[in-house]
């Protein structure tokens, strides 16, 4: 993984939410914990059940990508207090 630092049990729980997210892209992760689109997919592999992983990435797999790029310029959408604010 990129980040320098381990991560704690509170940013690893974070990031499981917001890659389960739907409108979460995988660039607010980045930006947010510095894992790239591929070390989140290896840190929800290690984190989660054999069974929960499979049917993440099958639910990745059969929608669009969580890409910014892929989002339409009047997208707004809700953050919770607890992601920081970055903007896209």
């Amino acid at each position: 993984m990129t980040t320098s630092q381990p991560l704690t049990v509170d940013e690893i729980d974070r990031i499981i939410e917001m890659a389960w997210e739907d409108r979460t892209p995988f660039e607010a992760i980045e930006i947010q914990f510095g894992l790239k689109e591929k070390d989140v997919v290896q840190l929800m592999r290690k984190e989660m059940k054999a069974s929960s992983f499979k049917m993440w990435r099958k639910r990745m797999h059969n929608r669009k990508p969580k890409h910014v790029a892929f989002r339409t310029p009047d997208t707004k959408r809700f953050r919770s207090p607890m992601q920081k604010t970055y903007t896209f």
